[in-house]
């Protein structure tokens, strides 16, 4: 309905305009202009309206960019559908149970689950590397070199994944771009909620002035404790993420053990239809409790 609205409600308002002219009632280019601002609207309102009802989802290319992945993204669709394809395909050539291709679709998803396993690395590693080029950048400062400098220093001398997206910024700023634009630009890169404390305090630094180098220090040492509470977490989280993984590796570990030692047993479970809703809601179960483990045991600091 709001699509014919303005697909009906546009024509109608161009066809005033060249009445008006031809009346006399307006110029040519007043026309023109008019015309103009009344399709910026008109578009500014329909991508309003596009906006409203599409989710808020990270682009593929921005996953693919923090993971620093060198496959396409189409290449790595192509390889999930592929997965997916053969996991159906292989156990009907085969002649084997239907439940064998059902278990075979989650193969599709082992790309993405490795290239977020690359992302999340890739930005464990960065939050690690931080602390030290903060202390980098603290004492290059201090030897009286600018803020580029010491940029363009964390570059030159940390590994990746710091020292790249550091020379990254350097390289922007050595083109003209603002520093606190060079920052905020790879905020957008690497999402680390460290690196947005940095640029914040660089960009209140060039406004109001005081010690840079200071401000470092400090934000490198409550990092460095933030990482030490994390440890403390993960020690006293470790028995229940263990308990987790053998509450939820106990069903599938007893189905296989049935499966192999007393068939007939088990074969209810997809030959019935009460055993194929019990079947679905065991696989709801294990996803739920998978969620729910996994909300109790990630304890954000």
């Amino acid at each position: 309905m709001a699509v014919f609205m303005f697909s009906t409600k546009e024509p109608n308002k161009v066809l005033e305009s060249r009445l008006d002219v031809l009346a006399g009632k307006v110029t040519r280019e007043e026309s023109r202009q008019t015309d103009l601002l009344r399709k910026t609207y008109t578009e500014t309102d329909r991508n309003s309206l596009i906006q409203a009802f599409m989710p808020r989802m990270i682009s593929i290319e921005k996953i693919f960019e923090q993971a620093n992945c060198n496959i396409p993204p189409s290449t790595l669709i192509s390889i999930s559908i592929m997965l997916g394809l053969s996991g159906i395909g292989i156990p009907m050539a085969a002649g084997l149970p239907f439940y064998v291709a059902f278990v075979s679709l989650p193969l599709m998803v082992l790309p993405w689950v490795w290239l977020y396993q690359k992302r999340s690395a890739r930005l464990q590693k960065f939050s690690e590397q931080f602390p030290e080029a903060l202390e980098l950048l603290a004492r290059a400062l201090r030897s009286g070199q600018s803020l580029a400098a010491g940029l363009q220093v964390i570059g030159q001398e940390m590994l990746e994944p710091i020292g790249v997206e550091f020379g990254k910024a350097y390289e922007r700023q050595k083109l003209g771009m603002p520093v606190e634009e060079t920052l905020k630009e790879m905020c957008n890169r690497v999402p680390s909620l460290d690196l947005k404390f940095f640029a914040t305090s660089v960009a209140i630094q060039k406004q109001t002035g005081g010690d840079l180098a200071e401000i470092l220090d400090k934000i490198g040492y409550i990092v460095r404790e933030r990482f030490k509470i994390l440890g403390q977490v993960a020690a006293l989280t470790g028995e229940g993420r263990m308990s987790g993984t053998v509450l939820l590796a106990l069903p599938v570990a007893l189905f296989i053990y049935l499966r192999i030692s007393n068939p007939e047993y088990i074969e209810p479970l997809w030959t019935t239809e009460i055993g194929r809703k019990m079947l679905a809601g065991l696989v709801v179960g294990q996803i739920l409790g998978a969620i729910s483990i996994r909300q109790i045991v990630n304890i954000k600091v």
